[in-house]
């Protein structure tokens, strides 16, 4: 007698079978087959395809368990070993997925991405699409949600957000292309890889180097007429769109845990949903316009929003600084929009700027160990009035400030010396009022020493500044990167300064539109001022600051700006609520690319700072959810954070860690598995 018909009271059949239901998305049909445990998963999926019997490419498709949030992915398993019974609902769906990718420049295309690979995979292919080297340092953003808006407003602020006309390539190996704009036609599109090598690609016509998209994209839409479409800065047309982006009051960012080994659609990314690809990690290693016009572009837009939504403090004088590069990038982009590379900008020989490293580090060697102060004043924790300030004749030597009572005893014993390492370096400068402070926090067993160095002029404060800055990582006067750090904090300064002879000055026209140039803060200051109006006002300070910047080109004025955005003292420190172990009160835990910093959560000010470079390891224990960080020579750190799981902490130190580990002489391929072991302990 045959069982195989026989329908048990529990939903199986007598000869041991069941029905495994499934729904193919495409189709939008719903599917039972009769199964066994023993089957294995890419059994399943032939009789399913065969059994819809629909002509049609089935390899991009895959089985997705409802309920469990999970790919089944390894074919050769069986569904007992997946723990797959006849209550489970599996999705047969693609895995690559339409996402509408929010860029750093806030325009948007739309891209397939993989949505069953874990997400720093997918950033990856998404960076090799857009021609984005080192896509370690970005990843996936959900978009921030304004709690004051209702859920109609929302969808229709979404609708209302600019687009990015032209074609929007798929990530990897597929050659499908998504239109938005007007581009019409037939056309393909290469993978969009840069290159291993890192050798430039030139034009046959005239020998100049090709743009990164022209090289790498050959001839798709995204270099036909415009082949700078990511690596053009547009300008933003009106001041409604400021007020329009909603900035986040919590400290707190929905990242996407890119470092674990999670997917999209393990973690409720839905098709066609808008995600925010930013640069995540604030070490941007091996910055070349040369090979990265896009990057570049990308990271001075996203700097520029930084500094526009006040995601960053700043002075009114590198507001303005930061407006007039704004202004500038602006103009040329406009004129050079056929080419963004400027014409007028040197390319430097492969032979030429290994010479120029090679002197750069011979020039370390030089025996510039000493640095005189003429002036310092200093003050212990909690004494700022002028009282607690005393006047001494200082040394800088290796890493060591050496303070003496007068000039005539600086080759006697010192009265008072200071370690650098591992301090916090702080600018205190006002251009205009020709005060050049820098703020040392530098670290003692029962927390921080506040010290003050008032230097009389800006060379002086340049020189210091770099020292104080290269000592705290550690490092002396004689390191190679000394003279370049002068060189950086003289031309900040400079491009601070405001012209005092008014014939050199633009006049005022209506296409520098301040109130997209500076934030709503210094608008509102201006409001009182008289006479003439607030824009005229904002207008003649930003042209003053122009003709510092007026002679750069394109490029340079966007690198300016990246590396203005990196001087600012809170750039790249990432905030979480924290409760320390011993602590009464919750604080701030702010991580670095090179340290962590236990901060006041009312004032921002830090209390304590700890070196990556001092720290022997970090552990955490997943069932109270508390970070423990051992050091080498201090007692170890324990917090709990107060609302985010401690996995992002851990995730955000050893992304660090493992971005420390870059070497030039490496090549460009990453070290997945070493990613994943750093940044995802938990898994």
């Amino acid at each position: 007698m045959a069982l195989d018909g026989i329908r048990m009271p529990d939903g199986c059949y007598a000869d041991g079978t069941w029905e495994l239901k499934m729904h193919v998305t495409d189709l939008h049909r719903d599917v039972s087959l009769r199964v066994t445990g023993e089957i294995h998963i890419g059994g399943i999926m032939l009789k399913l395809v065969e059994k819809l019997d629909v002509k049609k490419d089935w390899s991009d498709h895959a089985l997705w368990w409802e309920k469990k949030k999970t790919w089944l992915l390894k074919t050769h398993w069986t569904l007992d070993k997946y723990g797959i019974q006849a209550d489970a609902r599996l999705l047969f769906t693609p895995q690559h997925k339409l996402l509408r990718l929010q860029l750093p420049n806030m325009k948007h295309m739309k891209v397939k991405v993989n949505f069953s690979d874990r997400v720093f995979k997918a950033v990856s292919d998404i960076c090799k699409t857009f021609n984005i080297r080192h896509p370690e340092e970005l990843s996936l953003l959900r978009k921030p949600r304004d709690p004051k808006k209702k859920k109609k407003k929302l969808e229709e602020a979404e609708e209302d957000d600019l687009e990015l006309e032209g074609p929007l390539l798929t990530p990897g190996s597929a050659s499908e292309v998504i239109y938005i704009g007007p581009v019409k036609g037939s056309i393909y599109s290469s993978p969009g890889l840069y290159s291993k090598t890192m050798t430039p690609t030139y034009d046959s016509r005239d020998g100049s180097p090709l743009s990164p998209t022209t090289a790498w994209f050959g001839d798709s839409p995204l270099s036909e007429g415009n082949p700078s479409i990511l690596a053009v800065s547009q300008p933003i047309s009106s001041p409604d769109i400021l007020v329009k982006l909603y900035k986040p009051q919590s400290l707190l960012d929905k990242w996407l845990d890119g470092l674990v080994k999670q997917s999209l659609m393990e973690q409720d990314v839905k098709e066609n949903e808008v995600l925010l690809l930013r640069f995540k990690y604030h070490s941007f290693f091996d910055l070349n316009p040369k090979y990265d016009a896009i990057r570049v572009n990308q990271l001075y837009e996203q700097s520029k929003w930084a500094i526009l939504l006040e995601e960053i403090e700043c002075t009114e004088e590198e507001m303005m600084m930061f407006a007039a590069l704004q202004y500038h990038i602006n103009k040329l982009s406009i004129m050079s929009s056929d080419n963004h590379l400027n014409n007028s900008e040197k390319e430097v020989d492969e032979v030429d700027a290994a010479l120029s490293d090679l002197e750069i580090t011979l020039e370390g060697g030089k025996t510039l160990t000493c640095l005189p102060l003429s002036v310092i004043y200093f003050s212990r924790p909690k004494k700022l009035t002028l009282k607690g300030y005393k006047q001494y004749w200082c040394t800088f030597k290796d890493i060591t400030i050496s303070c003496y009572k007068s000039k005539e005893e600086a080759h006697g014993t010192p009265a008072l010396q200071m370690n650098l390492r591992g301090c916090e370096v702080t600018p205190d400068v006002n251009i205009s009022g020709q005060k050049f402070n820098i703020k040392l926090l530098i670290p003692v067993a029962d927390g921080m020493n506040e010290i003050w160095l008032r230097c009389d002029m800006e060379k002086q404060y340049a020189h210091w500044m770099a020292a104080c800055r290269l000592a705290s990582k550690g490092k002396t006067m004689a390191d190679s990167s000394y003279n370049l750090e002068v060189q950086n904090i003289l031309s900040f300064l400079k491009m601070q300064h405001m012209n005092p002879d008014p014939q050199f000055i633009e006049p005022i026209t209506t296409d520098i539109n301040p109130e997209c140039l500076v934030s709503p803060r210094y608008l509102k200051k201006y409001k009182n001022k008289q006479p003439g109006s607030i824009r005229d006002l904002i207008s003649a300070r930003i042209l003053e600051a122009h003709q510092n910047v007026a002679q750069m080109s394109l490029i340079e004025a966007k690198m300016r700006f990246i590396q203005a955005w990196q001087s600012l003292p809170e750039f790249g420190i990432t905030h979480f609520l924290a409760k320390f172990q011993g602590g009464k009160r919750e604080e701030l835990i702010g991580i670095t690319y090179n340290r962590l910093i236990r901060m006041d959560a009312g004032t921002g000010d830090a209390i304590k700072t700890w070196r990556f470079s001092n720290m022997k390891q970090w552990n955490v224990n997943w069932e109270i959810k508390m970070v423990t960080v051992e050091f080498a020579d201090e007692p170890s750190l324990s917090f709990i954070c107060a609302e985010v799981d401690c996995k992002v902490v851990h995730e955000f130190i050893g992304g660090y860690i493992f971005l420390s580990t870059r070497a030039k002489d490496q090549n460009e391929s990453l070290d997945e598995e070493m990613f994943y072991k750093l940044t995802s302990g938990w898994v």
